[in-house]
């Protein structure tokens, strides 16, 4: 036998001995006993001196809370901006004037609507900072809770449509509620007050259309008459009286004196 195959031979049974002694090592470890658990202790109290415990305050909203408010305040924005502000008023009148120029596109609903918008908030300015004086800062700061914020919140925009508001549309919505009519207009809800409001703005809106649709109809009719006069009966009047309406509204200075009457409606 060479000495190689002895070599060989040698390692062969070496490499199976190691198998088996490992194989053996495994099974060892199988049947062995499991490691016990240790028995947990009871729980030890939290410190009140521990530095990372955080109380909240009970009075002080939430991030969500203040977000979800926030989302609700602005899906019922628009209602509020249409019911109980000057912009329903401002609105009317300035379409008003425009349907009595005859411009039927100018100027457009965006700018008519942003002047508007501004105009209400220039009207609104001391009844919203009294409702931020009031409601919306120390709710924020947790001082008052949500009742609370509403409850006070809501006296400075009752006053100041109350202010604009008949005793005729007053009386109106609180019958056709059922309700009984009130000792002084300060006990009138909400649900009469609101559209009671609204009825008066409109109201007010209208008379002011008038006043200013009368000066551009003699306009119309001078413009008018003088065409039938000549006998240009094909050329339409409002062709005609389109740019002198336009100068006599420039020359008196009329988007000024507009917006003058509208404010000193609200004074």
């Amino acid at each position: 036998m060479s000495v190689s195959r002895v070599v060989r031979i040698l390692l062969v049974v070496a490499l199976g001995a190691a198998l088996v002694l490992w194989g053996a090592g495994l099974a060892e470890a199988a049947v062995s006993a499991p490691t016990p658990v240790p028995t947990p202790s009871a729980p030890i109290p939290p410190s009140t001196a521990d530095p990372s415990i955080v109380v909240s305050v009970p009075g002080q909203p939430s991030r969500v809370v203040q977000l979800i408010v926030l989302v609700t305040v602005m899906g019922v924005a628009p209602a509020l901006l249409l019911l109980c502000t000057a912009f329903t008023k401002i609105v009317v009148v300035l379409s008003l004037t425009r349907s009595a120029i005859g411009t039927q596109s100018v100027p457009p609903n965006q700018v008519l609507v942003g002047l508007a918008l501004f105009l209400s908030l220039f009207v609104m300015g001391p009844t919203v900072d009294a409702m931020q004086e009031k409601a919306i800062g120390p709710y924020m700061s947790g001082a008052k809770t949500a009742s609370q914020a509403y409850t006070d919140g809501v006296v400075p925009l009752r006053e100041f449509m109350l202010s604009h508001t008949r005793d005729q549309e007053l009386a109106l919505m609180t019958k056709a509620g059922g309700e009984e009519l009130p000792k002084t207009r300060a006990d009138v809800g909400l649900r009469a007050l609101v559209p009671a409001f609204v009825i008066s703005e409109l109201r007010g809106a209208f008379i002011i259309g008038f006043v200013i649709f009368i000066p551009f109809l003699v306009v119309d009719l001078v413009v008018s008459a003088i065409l039938m006069s000549l006998g240009m009966v094909m050329l339409p009047p409002a062709l005609v009286s389109l740019p002198f309406k336009l100068l006599l509204f420039v020359l008196v200075d009329g988007w000024t004196l507009i917006v003058t009457t509208l404010l000193a409606t609200y004074r």
